[in-house]
């Protein structure tokens, strides 16, 4: 049976390294893994979308609307709008960071408010504060991986694994503090 994991976020969170991470360690599994990373306008901000598809054998990429098992968003209003992609029973979890987009900055629209709560009473959802956690561990760039902490406490795959894989995938200079930030997700 194949599984969709939805990585949504804004250009410069680090999205792509923490999609590395999950393939990695799914690959290490023994998972045939399918990974497709969808840019906007990520280098200005804007929208960042990876599907990441594991099972058996996997022939596409592309996660469809109601497919997501899983959904790890790093900034609210992501979240909010890749929502319709997760499933019936699905979990979504996400950062409660605000980063505005675009049309906010140059004064076009509103940020929505409430979005923890729009999200909240229609999905399963788990919201934490990474960037405080990436600060704690040592850096405020280590967001995506406080994040993949707490994705690989809700998986099946040990504890040790994930480490394994922080440790291979992630450049020497920048380990311990990602080790730390992996471990304040995983406990968060």
């Amino acid at each position: 049976m194949t599984k969709n994991i939805m990585i949504v976020g804004v250009g410069g969170q680090g999205t792509l390294l923490a999609s590395r991470i999950l393939g990695n360690t799914l690959i290490r599994e023994g998972f045939d893994v399918k990974v497709s990373e969808v840019h906007g306008m990520s280098q200005r901000g804007g929208s960042v979308v990876t599907y990441v598809r594991y099972g058996d054998k996997v022939y596409s990429p592309i996660i469809d609307k109601g497919d997501a098992d899983i959904i790890l968003a790093f900034e609210l209003l992501e979240a909010y709008r890749a929502l319709p992609y997760l499933k019936e029973g699905g979990k979504i979890l996400i950062n409660n960071q605000k980063m505005d987009p675009m049309p906010v900055i140059t004064g076009a629209a509103i940020y929505p408010e409430n979005i923890e709560d729009k999200i909240s009473a229609v999905a399963n959802a788990t919201v934490i504060d990474a960037l405080m956690l990436a600060k704690k561990a040592g850096t405020t760039k280590a967001v995506n991986v406080v994040l993949i902490g707490l994705m690989a406490r809700e998986s099946d795959i040990p504890y040790e694994k994930w480490v394994e894989t922080v440790k291979t995938t992630v450049p020497e200079k920048f380990l311990e503090v990602n080790l730390r930030a992996f471990d304040l997700g995983y406990n968060s």
